[in-house]
Order: structure tokens, then C-alpha cells, then sequence
């Protein structure tokens, strides 16, 4: 029996509340309930509103693009800016499909490495990868797998820096910055987006991860105000939507929409598992650094081989991911979605997992 969840799959049940704005938005209104439908105005009017509350960006409504997930706003957002044989530059650990979303666009990934001690943005590295054929880099915040939120002083000095490297290089350089976590923030911090900072960033988000319901797809692909040249931009997104296969989400989760804007999964319980797994793995002799948001930790593997020790875990059915699929050894992945009861039943496996591999 799994203790530890790999996918950030839910393991109870959704709540009600979730359940009976489907059930609702499943009694049609009209003869037109279920035709086809593209970017609905009231869903549309429902995620701009939510992102001036979040942000405090005046986003509008005619600059929100309803998608099929974040894996369509994403790979929508590169579309839109980039042509084949451009290169995007993302940061690992990263989430681990950035890189075929990029190779299906045409496109060629750039990737560098994240702070390991902070887990924060290496912008060093950032700016010695940029060249002249550079044209998205890619942030995640809440970071996954890290679990860090970049704070405003960084994405600051980011936005700086690909102001003057897109001057440098005479092409504009956009920034994509994925947000799926943005409402999944531990202990009363603020979360800041990068669109906040740099008026050439394409926001996308999924609520699939606010409200645990990966099966459920629906998202969208958001232009800030700020943004230079939008209104050219329009055209190209919509008649993308269409060209990628109606990438529009159904439309019981469109009219579902403005009622899910309102409520999200509890992340206080969310909060008290990650406290629960960071002090009791702390006082095994893990090296836990607590995330900010986001499902997961992030653990320095007791050893080198990370697949190794995650290996040994599995073998106790404890099942995380080693830190080579996301391509920086060295570590292992721990999902929060995992219910209290598994949890608990983990706790001993670590402990003799650690104590196994102790010299």
C-alpha cells in the first residue's frame, strides 16, 4: 500500500463544495448550455477579477485565454511569442515537462540551476545562458518541486535583467511565468508574480492544483495590462486555440468557473502535513528546508544516490521521486497530498530508511 502519493493525486475525498458546483453547473440554463464553447465572458470576468485581488494588477478581461490546464497555457504562451528555433531558458529542478512542451513548440531548452542552498534563481547563470536567439525564460513560483516563492527584491532584479539583455541582444526576451501554485501559500506570505515586475510576462495557471482535481482541466493563459503590443498578441492566441485543437476547456467547467474563483482546497491542512514531515524528518537527521507554497518538499537524500534511497523507501511502500527526474541528483520528492493516515505510516519508514543508509 503507498504511504507517499507521487503525482500530487488526491487521496480523500474532494469536498463537497466542490462537487456540488459541478453538479450545478451540470443543469443547463439554455438550449446553447453545452455547444460549443471559447472564452466565456463570466469565466473570463471571474479569473481577471481574482487575479487584481491576488496581484493588484488591474488585469482585464479581453486579455484572459481559457485553456485546458496549464499544460495548454503554457505550451499556448510559447506559441504565441516564440518561432521554431528559438531557445527558452528554464531552471532546474524544474517541473519536468517544460522541456517536451518546448521540443513539440520547435523550440530548444536552456537550462540552468537553481541556488540548491536558497533554491532561488541563479540570475547569474540566467544571463551568461541568454544569446542572441533567446526568447522565453520560464519561472515557476511556488516552485515545483522546491516549494520556493521568489521574493519581490529577485523578481525585481530579474526584470532588470532581461530588460537589458533583450536591449543587448536588439529582440525581445518574454518571460513565462507559471503560476499553478499561486493560491498554495504556507504561513500568511504574500505570493508576487513576476507580472508584477516585468510588463512582457505571459501569466499561466491551472486550478487544477487549488482545487486538487488534476482530471478536471481548466485553466488559462493571462496578458498584464503593461504588456507592450497586446492587442497584436490577441489574434495570434485565439487563432492558436483553435490550431492546437480547441484547447478551450468543456464548457460544464467554464460555467463551473466564476463559483470556483471562490473557495480552494484547505491549504492549512496542507500547511500542518508539511510542519508535521519537516520536524519529525528534521529530528531523524533529514535536512529539511521548509517550502513556502506549493505540494511538495524537497529533501537532500541522505546519500549521493537518490534513486537508491528512494528505492529503499519503496521497498517499506513509501514511494517518492528521486531528484534525478528532475534532473538535480542528490535529492527526493515528498508530496502533501498524501492524506494524515499516510503520513503518519511514512514516518517510521524514513526513519529506517535514513538509519539503513547512515555511514
Amino acid at each position: 500500500m503507498s504511504v507517499i502519493s507521487l503525482f500530487g493525486n488526491p487521496h480523500q475525498m474532494p469536498p463537497d463544495r466542490y462537487v456540488n458546483t459541478l453538479r450545478d453547473a451540470l443543469t443547463p440554463k439554455n438550449d446553447q448550455w453545452f455547444a460549443y464553447q471559447a472564452n466565456g465572458e463570466a469565466a473570463r470576468e471571474a479569473a481577471a477579477e481574482s487575479l487584481q485581488r491576488l496581484l493588484d494588477v488591474p488585469f482585464r478581461t479581453e486579455d484572459i485565454y481559457l485553456t485546458t490546464g496549464g499544460f495548454a497555457a503554457i505550451a499556448l504562451a510559447l506559441k504565441t511569442v516564440a518561432d521554431p528555433g528559438d531557445e527558452v531558458i528554464y531552471s532546474l529542478p524544474p517541473w519536468f515537462l517544460y522541456e517536451p512542451l518546448i521540443l513539440e513548440a520547435g523550440l530548444v531548452p536552456v537550462k540552468v540551476t537553481v541556488d540548491t542552498t536558497t533554491f532561488d534563481l541563479d540570475l547569474d547563470a540566467i544571463e551568461a545562458a541568454i544569446t542572441e536567439r533567446t526568447r522565453v525564460v520560464i519561472v515557476n513560483s511556488p516552485n515545483n518541486p522546491t516549494g520556493r516563492i521568489y521574493p519581490p527584491e529577485l523578481l525585481a532584479r530579474l526584470a532588470d535583467l532581461l530588460e537589458a539583455a533583450s536591449a543587448r541582444i536588439r529582440r525581445r526576451i518574454y518571460l513565462v511565468s507559471d503560476e499553478a501554485y499561486n493560491r498554495i501559500v504556507f504561513d500568511g506570505l504574500r505570493f508576487h508574480s513576476p507580472a508584477e515586475f516585468y510588463p512582457h510576462t505571459l501569466l499561466a495557471y491551472s486550478y487544477g492544483k487549488t482545487h486538487l482535481s488534476p482530471g478536471q482541466r481548466v485553466g488559462y493563459l493571462a496578458l498584464p495590462p503593461a504588456m507592450p503590443h497586446r492587442d497584436a498578441m490577441r489574434p495570434a492566441i485565439t487563432g492558436l486555440q483553435v490550431a492546437m485543437g480547441w484547447v478551450y476547456p468543456n464548457a460544464l467547467l467554464q460555467h463551473a468557473l466564476p463559483e470556483l474563483e471562490k473557495f480552494s482546497i484547505d491549504v492549512s491542512q496542507l500547511q500542518r502535513r508539511r510542519d508535521r514531515l519537516v520536524d519529525a524528518l528534521g529530528g531523524m537527521g533529514y535536512r529539511v528546508q521548509p517550502p513556502e507554497g506549493s505540494f511538495y518538499l524537497y529533501v537532500p537524500s541522505p546519500v549521493p544516490d537518490d534513486e537508491a534511497f528512494t528505492e529503499s523507501l519503496a521497498r517499506r511502500d513509501v514511494f517518492v521521486f528521486p531528484g534525478v527526474l528532475f534532473e538535480t541528483p542528490g535529492f527526493f520528492r515528498i508530496s502533501l497530498t498524501a492524506n494524515d493516515d499516510m503520513v503518519e505510516r511514512s514516518l517510521p519508514a524514513f526513519k529506517e530508511a535514513i538509519e539503513e543508509h547512515r555511514p
